[in-house]
């Protein structure tokens, strides 16, 4: 069986006179502040390259942001970056329909000195369909918490009143690169009042949209006429109009916020009324019109949230019998609120989510709930890459693995939707973005050993990479509760083999970590080594210093004695 864990040779190359040559070789960057090649490798991980398709074990190449082969027979670059999938599991990146991530809200108009109401300016009203996500947007914190989450691409919605702007989808990459991959993609639209004037209702809000709506259709008819027929008068071109365009022409669809049924039922009336193409966003609680959502074929985009069950853990057993009833009904709210994604799937209706007002990191753990309560994996994760993909109209490049794709990956320790699975990295326009990833289980007793696995003894190693090959020996033995032990490499000065103390051995479950750090010519790098162990076999990831990670396995010899 081969062995590689880590190449010493590499190490004493790196270190010394390749590192201070600067020589052009795959760096990573944990940030995904830069690219330092545009060229990875990910080889023998688990490939799912889209919804209701098993997994298979498969290398992706990427260049240039772009998926250049999946498969298991890849003629790799010399100068590509190489992350060991052995471990990991791979998705595609996921989309959010819907997002308010990075958008910062403009400041309110002044009002003008004869403002009057009852008929105020459009601007002032919140019906602003000319201003884009665009120029709201910018990468923040809320946007980076959205990709260590998995997510990759957002459809990003203005912040506004009853008709806000247009939406626009960006890739989540490098924060100064072109990230606006479709401008203008939705009218974002709701049934939020104004305030102190009108439209200050649900139902002024109605009235005031069909008339924007027929006064747009009728200055489109007017402007076509003045453009054909001599002597006509000249119709009035505004903003409002300009805005509302190609909303008209139908090549825009309306996204209109409706959480509630009420609010579905009314934007499906004007759907109806008015003609225009139609996306139901914000959805949560909708079961009640779930055929009426079907027979008009509009777009759908549910929270992924669920409700918090708070209340159903509070009630108290030694309550009233009128209490008790109370509850129930609470319970009965809760239980049908958890299901409703899943119904949707049962009536065929394929949807997306939206992360409007969701807390980044309770979104895994609401998605494991639409799960357990009737929601398929499947359709889960077409509602988070496929379904959005097709919504945008950007299936060519988005939504699964494939060559000729964007690179857009999501890096996993198991299958997605397992309690304990954790995203460690996701690849987003070919920028690699690294996560921490948190012990699964409290290490058991008797030196973090988990039971059925052992790492004490020798384990020889070898390494491949770009640089050549290796070989060396890690040492490990039990001391009290913890492990210690060493690690022989090439001396980068040159003087053959050294040896440095291992430091941060971890064990849990099956995976093993543990670091060294190594002097090159006055410079301190901290090598870190994690992997899986199986049996007598590691495979797993060095990774030193801002060079990068490259693939290794291991051997352990357990007859013989640790030398330390």
């Amino acid at each position: 069986m081969k062995r590689t864990l880590l190449k010493a040779s590499v190490i004493c190359m790196m270190l010394g006179g390749w590192m201070i040559s600067s020589v052009g070789f795959a760096q990573s960057d944990p940030t995904g502040k830069k690219r330092i090649t545009s060229s990875y490798a990910i080889t023998n991980a688990t490939v799912f390259t889209e919804p209701g398709k098993a997994g298979v074990k498969s290398t992706i190449l990427i260049q240039d942001g772009v998926i250049a082969g999946v498969g298991t027979n890849l003629s790799i670059p010399k100068e590509a970056k190489l992350i060991a999938g052995d471990s990991l599991f791979i998705y595609p990146g996921f989309i959010d329909g819907a997002s308010s991530a990075g958008i910062t809200k403009p400041k309110d108009p002044e009002r003008p000195e004869n403002f009057v109401s009852s008929n105020p300016p459009d601007e002032i009203a919140g019906i602003t369909p000319w201003r884009s996500a665009v120029d709201q947007f910018a990468m923040d914190s809320k946007v980076e918490d959205l990709r260590k989450s998995g997510f990759t691409v957002l459809q990003i919605v203005p912040e506004g009143g009853m008709i806000a702007g247009k939406a626009a989808i960006v890739v989540l990459g490098h924060e100064t690169s072109s990230n606006l991959i479709k401008e203008n993609t939705a009218l974002a639209a709701s049934f939020r009042g104004s305030r102190g004037m009108y439209p200050g209702t649900a139902a002024g809000v109605m009235a005031k949209f069909r008339d924007v709506y027929k006064n747009a259709e009728l200055t489109k008819i007017n402007s076509d006429k003045y453009s054909s027929v001599s002597g006509v008068k000249r119709p009035a071109i505004d903003d409002t109009f300009l805005g509302m365009k190609e909303v008209i022409s139908k090549s825009t669809p309306v996204m209109f916020s409706a959480s509630s049924e009420l609010e579905i039922r009314r934007a499906l009336k004007l759907q109806k009324e008015l003609g225009f193409n139609l996306i139901l966003t914000d959805l949560e609680n909708y079961e009640g019109v779930i055929p009426e959502m079907k027979s008009a074929g509009v777009k759908i985009l549910i929270k992924a949230e669920v409700p918090e069950d708070k209340a159903i853990k509070a009630q108290k057993e030694d309550a009233s019998e009128d209490v008790k009833a109370q509850y129930a009904r609470v319970k009965e709210s809760f239980d049908k609120a958890i299901a409703q994604a899943g119904k949707l799937e049962v009536a065929g209706i394929p949807f997306s989510f939206t992360t409007v007002g969701v807390k980044s990191g309770d979104i895994g753990k609401s998605l494991k709930t639409m799960i357990d309560n009737g929601l398929s994996e499947t359709a889960a994760l077409a509602a988070l890459t496929t379904n959005p993909a097709a919504m945008m109209g950007l299936s060519r490049e988005l939504g699964t693995i494939e060559k000729g794709k964007m690179a857009n990956l999501v890096l996993t320790t198991d299958t997605l939707f397992k309690e304990d699975s954790q995203i460690k990295h996701v690849i987003a326009d070919g920028y690699l973005f690294d996560y921490e990833i948190k012990a699964k289980k409290k290490a058991a007793e008797a030196g973090n050993e988990t039971k059925g696995i052992k790492i004490a003894g020798n384990w020889d190693y070898i390494t491949e990479s770009p640089a050549g090959s290796g070989a060396g020996v890690v040492s490990i033995k039990k001391e009290g509760n913890d492990y210690v032990g060493t690690i022989t490499y090439d001396d980068p000065a040159g003087s053959g083999k050294a040896t440095a103390p291992i430091k941060d051995v971890k064990l849990d479950g099956s995976s093993l970590s543990f670091a060294f750090d190594v002097n090159a010519e006055g410079m301190a790098i901290v090598v870190e080594i994690s992997g899986t162990v199986n049996g007598v076999s590691l495979d797993g990831t060095m990774s030193v210093g801002q060079f990068g990670s490259f693939p290794f396995e291991a051997t352990l010899t357990p007859s013989l004695t640790a030398k330390l």
